[in-house]
């Protein structure tokens, strides 16, 4: 087998006895690491050690692993200001919040000859969220329906570091205010029993 070293330097091409013996020697294991290779390779290394670090970095990369998330909108042609205010609200909350959204226009009856209705109303909706999302997918017809795809200006791992950033600094604000809010009341104990000391009284 070819024999690599604790600190990966080649070690050459050896028996499995004296690669064992050399795992004794050193205090390490014999571990395989491409088995499929001709010869395969067997690596000295401290195997707990090495499962150990891969586990962190396993944890490590599902903690910063970003979930993409899509929401959905259905609207129709002809929605009137209220509705379309609420939904373009709900549009913008998820796009705060770094997910994308899937507009979808649902078209019935005459509705479906006039998709350019459809189409304004799915560009009118992207001009006004502009400042938080972009046209991912372009306007398209999906049947009865049309759709369209935005994506966050801000991405979901850059929206989660900035809550952070914000709780650290509300937290950091807290403590301070609270800091000042105690001096500021041992000042007030020290004038108060300044004010009844007999030394005070006399002066």
């Amino acid at each position: 087998m070819r024999l690599v070293g604790p600190n990966g330097e080649q070690v050459g091409i050896v028996r499995v006895e004296d690669a064992l013996r050399l795992a004794a020697e050193a205090d390490l294991d014999l571990v395989e690491v491409a088995p499929m290779a001709r010869p395969p390779v067997a690596k000295l290394m401290d195997f707990g050690k090495y499962k150990y670090e891969a586990a962190m970095k396993a944890r490590e990369a599902r903690k910063n692993q970003v979930n993409t998330v899509i929401k959905e909108i259905k609207l129709r042609p002809k929605i009137d200001a209220h509705d379309y205010g609420t939904k373009k609200g709900h549009v913008e909350r998820f796009l705060k919040a770094g997910d994308k959204v899937k507009v979808t226009i649902m078209f019935r009856g005459r509705e479906q000859s006039r998709p350019e209705l459809g189409f304004r109303l799915l560009q009118r909706l992207a001009e006004d969220v502009a400042e938080l999302g972009f046209v991912e997918s372009a306007p398209k017809q999906d049947g009865r329906n049309m759709v369209m795809v935005l994506g966050p200006a801000k991405k979901k791992a850059a929206v989660r570091d900035e809550k952070r950033r914000d709780r650290q600094r509300s937290k950091s604000e807290a403590e301070h205010a609270a800091a000042e809010a105690e001096a500021t009341g041992s000042e007030a104990t020290d004038v108060a029993a300044t004010a009844e000391s007999p030394e005070a009284s006399a002066s």
